[in-house]
């Protein structure tokens, strides 16, 4: 096990900036997931890690070692491509040996650390197949299995689950749940997926254009966003955002008649969760355009004066499309119109 530490990394390509004075810390066996919008640079900063581009300036850490400066294979990183990346023609007994086999370990500790691997993913009815005949959530296991059998100081994980369907990637979230527990190593895990990110992250590190928009927990960036676009980017439906100003306990949401008892002054980006809109009672009033049922609870796209908001409510439904209904609002986040950074 090791920590892992971005001491102001820079990267550039050119004149181009893609990483701009990234500066954390991860704690040793943490679960860290980096997160944003293509293009945000977190596949990028992946591969700062594994030695696969240069970092343009600032320090990289890996416990007490600085290995920015060292090749990729001294690193001592392990790490599993989207595409699986496992050689055709090999086992999977072949796949999962292969790197201690090119640092002539003897065969008895690789077949050992191949079986124990094996065991851990549950793969050891598996070993003597080929990759092309199995599925896309085993193939997944048998590299993610390669890479344990390098007793690495830092797991890299890219995408690992984009190419699985819904189902299977809800079951390989959870099986990558234990197999963190049970190893015990850190990880770095890069995905597109915020559902992914926050049930999978003991620390989410949000990027957009390069620039480190939080670092934290899921439970932190859920609750306490730091700017408008984290609040929108955490969290499925995202968060409404919606033009307001405040006065005299009251908060009034521009274009919508009727006011909210909210002690805010001077105009702002008034956020609420969908979660946290009540429907059926309050002062304001939009009308049902859309409804998604979702099973044991349904999205309402509701108009409200010239916006559009969603809230997030249980089933049995009680209203019904066109019908006008009163909301209020339980939690809700202040937002600086200009910056959009949280008050």
């Amino acid at each position: 096990m090791a920590s892992l530490s971005f001491r102001a990394i820079q990267k550039s390509y050119g004149s181009t900036k893609v990483l701009h004075h990234v500066d954390v810390q991860v704690g040793d066996g943490e679960y860290l997931v980096l997160v944003g919008p293509s293009g945000c640079g977190k596949s990028t900063l992946l591969r700062c890690i594994a030695g696969l581009e240069d970092i343009s300036a600032g320090e990289l850490w890996i416990g007490d070692r600085r290995v920015d400066q060292m090749a990729p294979r001294d690193r001592n990183v392990a790490m599993v491509f989207q595409s699986y990346a496992l050689y055709p023609h090999m086992t999977v007994r072949e796949n999962m040996g292969f790197a201690l086999r090119v640092q002539r370990r003897p065969p008895a500790e690789i077949e050992a650390a191949v079986l124990q691997a094996a065991k851990m993913l549950e793969l050891e009815h598996l070993l003597d197949r080929y990759p092309g005949q199995m599925s896309g959530g085993q193939r997944q296991r048998v590299a993610m299995g390669r890479a344990i059998v390098r007793r690495p100081d830092v797991f890299l994980f890219d995408e690992p689950l984009s190419n699985l369907d819904a189902a299977l990637r809800h079951h390989m979230r959870v099986e990558l749940k234990r197999l963190h527990r049970r190893l015990e190593t850190t990880i770095v895990h890069v995905t597109h997926d915020q559902v992914e990110a926050l049930t999978l992250a003991d620390r989410i590190l949000v990027l957009n254009g390069g620039y480190v928009q939080q670092f934290g927990s899921p439970r932190e960036l859920f609750d306490t966003p730091a700017n408008t676009f984290v609040a929108q980017f955490i969290g499925s439906p995202s968060m409404n955002l919606l033009p307001a100003v405040g006065s005299g306990g009251e908060v009034r949401i521009e274009g919508v008649e009727g006011a909210l008892a909210l002690d805010r002054s001077g105009p702002f980006t008034l956020g609420v969760r969908p979660t946290d809109l009540v429907v059926g009672s309050g002062p304001l009033k939009g009308r049902v355009d859309v409804i998604e049922s979702m099973g044991a609870e349904a999205l309402l796209h509701i108009e409200l004066g010239p916006h559009t908001i969603v809230a997030q409510v249980p089933e049995p439904l009680r209203v019904r499309v066109d019908e006008l209904v009163p909301l209020d609002v339980g939690v809700t986040h202040a937002f600086d119109r200009e910056s959009g950074v949280r008050l």
